[in-house]
């Protein structure tokens, strides 16, 4: 482990999710492409998913099966996914499961011997079973580093404290642009000022970034020049930007789809004009109530604007079909609408010149996708870090417009009306300003090309990285930090 010839072995943690998991596996593949090796630690359940996007890499990526406790919660013992936490109480309950992992970690650090473990930021206990190896932990957010500012700025100095209702407005102390949110936007455990399970989770969480080697970011220095910076030197965390991951492995990575899905709606996609058609998906966690979808089709189909809506509802849904859609709804939208029901090839569809716009609910990876893309985005974020990533997008970056959304739910429920949805797609794909935001999303788009090229930014940071990864063993001041860590 300190020889200049040595592979050295990274061993990747995701949490059990699947926007958790994909830029973990991107990761994985950008590491071996570098001549090191990989191994994803991750459940039973997950193994075959992530079998199916490394099978075809050039060098392997191995895998290490582990069991999330679940039996020990109350929950079944197939809940091995967030996906399967389908209430707040489960999902509660799924984040204790995953807290009791720690002794399977230990055998793996003990059996494999890696030289540094990067653990999902849901893993804070991750830190100290590192420590007790002598090895160093990276932590893995999957956001932006203006989330991590904002978030960690949020907890430092707490501004929602100086509000006396849930709607009256603040600005978050110590960053570079004046960000203005209300305690709506908020996760609940925060807003609500209870200590309970998520709260202590949440500030476990924090505390454990400032005890970890760094953070590895999936974003690029260029796209938030001035966050990467602050993240830094001013808030004091050591961090690597090396994204935009999915970039990295372009040539290597397939949107698997079965060649009729593919068919559908690429080849329809084929048929129509640059930047004529709207995109609509709102991530694999995210599920809106009927009512919020009867508004999102009545906007859609009063905007004009030609779309491709994922919907989560699949086709035996028949039934209660007429709950989320307008009558005759299918049948007027012949030829300018095509709704997807389930997974759609998202890349894919938004590197198509036809889509010149895209409704999102601002998760990093459909964020980062879009604008490496070069699409504007009409933004509704619904819960985790996505009302952050929305003052991003729509007032640092100036490439997207808010459709409205005004309060942070676990469960998405009718917030938005139609109007209101209409004009922020009109906005989005008509008109001078939206001329002017998709210019500079395709600005974007080329600094993100730019940055995983050799010389660029991302890639000279995971140079960095590795060499420090290597020379980290003969580091004292590491290992006393170490030491330092495990006695407090």
């Amino acid at each position: 482990m300190g020889t200049k010839n040595h592979q050295l072995h990274i061993a990747l943690f995701p949490f059990m999710a699947q926007g958790h998991i994909i830029p973990f596996i991107d990761m994985a593949k950008l590491f071996v492409s570098r001549g090191l090796k990989a191994t994803i630690i991750t459940t039973a359940l997950d193994a075959p998913f992530i079998h199916k996007k490394i099978e075809n890499s050039t060098s392997p990526v191995h895998i290490f099966t582990i069991e999330v406790p679940t039996l020990e919660v109350g929950l079944p013992a197939n809940c091995q996914s967030l996906h399967l936490a389908t209430s707040p109480e489960m999902q509660t309950k799924f984040f204790k499961a995953t807290g009791l992992l720690e002794p399977q970690l230990e055998r793996f650090l003990q059996q494999k011997k890696p030289d540094c473990l990067v653990a999902d930021m849901f893993f804070p206990w991750a830190t100290d079973v590192a420590s007790k190896f002598g090895i160093p932990r990276l932590i893995f957010h999957g956001t932006s580093g203006f989330s991590l500012c904002a978030t960690l700025c949020m907890f430092l100095y707490k501004p929602r404290l100086q509000v006396s209702s849930d709607s009256e407005t603040f600005f978050i102390p110590n960053l570079p642009d004046e960000i203005e949110l209300t305690r709506k936007k908020l996760p609940d455990f925060i807003r609500d000022g209870v200590e309970n399970d998520f709260s202590r989770f949440h500030d476990e969480c924090m505390k454990a970034e400032e005890r970890s080697y760094g953070v590895l970011v999936n974003s690029f220095n260029e796209l938030e020049p001035a966050y990467a910076d602050h993240y830094t030197n001013v808030l004091g965390i050591k961090a690597w930007h090396i994204g935009p991951l999915w970039i990295c492995n372009e040539g290597a990575k397939e949107d698997k789809v079965s060649i009729d899905e593919q068919h559908e709606c690429i080849k329809w996609l084929d048929s129509k004009k640059p930047n004529s058609v709207v995109y609509v998906c709102f991530g694999s966690l995210s599920n809106f109530v009927d009512a919020q979808l009867l508004e999102i089709a009545k906007a859609l189909e009063s905007s004009g604007q030609q779309f491709i809506w994922v919907v989560k509802k699949q086709n035996n849904d028949q039934e209660n079909q007429q709950d989320w859609l307008p009558e005759g709804f299918e049948k007027r939208i012949e030829g300018k609408g095509l709704i997807i029901r389930g997974w759609a090839p998202q890349v894919k569809i938004l590197s198509h010149e036809a889509v010149g716009g895209f409704v999102t609910h601002c998760g990093w990876n459909s964020t980062l996708e879009a604008v490496c893309a070069g699409v504007p985005m009409a933004t509704w974020p619904v819960f985790a870090e996505q009302f952050y990533n929305e003052k991003l997008i729509t007032q640092v970056l100036r490439i997207g417009v808010g459709v409205g959304a005004k309060e942070w739910s676990r469960v998405a429920v009718e917030s938005v009306k139609s109007d209101a949805i209409e004009r922020a797609v009109t906005r989005t794909m008509v008109g001078e300003e939206a001329e002017e935001m998709r210019n500079r999303a395709r600005g974007y788009a080329e600094m993100a090309r730019r940055a995983v090229e050799i010389r660029g930014s991302s890639h000279s940071n995971l140079n960095a990285l590795i060499e420090e990864l290597r020379n980290q063993t003969l580091d004292l001041s590491w290992k006393e930090h170490l030491l330092q860590t495990t006695t407090l």
